[in-house]
């Protein structure tokens, strides 16, 4: 299957082996857009992993894993990248099948050579 973070590979080729842990994200933009494939999967365990370890008081992994099951994750767009900012448009339908646009810029840090996921601004 293509990978649903919108790379235009295959997903065995692209988020998949961040998500078994067989290979870890080499930048901010690759977690991020293999966050954005967790939702869609949904894998609630990958997001409560790559989230910077003292942010992880501020979420749930049901919550998480939650959230990706009852929306139909549908397109990322990376609007702009650098080395640890990525602003976003996650677009989805809802649980009622409402087209949504989820606008976000997040910071990610680079912790043990790893990327994690610090906090998001949300932007309309």
């Amino acid at each position: 299957m293509n990978c649903p973070c919108c790379s235009g590979k295959l997903y065995e080729n692209c988020c998949k082996p961040f998500h078994t842990g067989e290979k870890h994200a080499p930048t901010a933009e690759a977690l991020m857009r293999s966050r954005f494939s967790a939702f869609a999967i949904p894998n609630g365990e990958y997001l409560m992993k790559t989230t910077l370890p003292t942010k992880r008081k501020f979420h749930n992994k049901k919550d998480l894993q939650e959230w990706g099951e009852i929306n139909e994750w549908t397109k990322l767009e990376i609007l702009k990248s650098s080395l640890n900012q990525v602003e976003f448009k996650a677009y989805y339908n809802d649980e009622n099948g409402k087209p949504q646009i989820h606008h976000e810029f997040s910071l990610f840090q680079k912790e043990n050579d790893r990327w994690h996921y610090v906090s998001g601004e949300f932007l309309s």
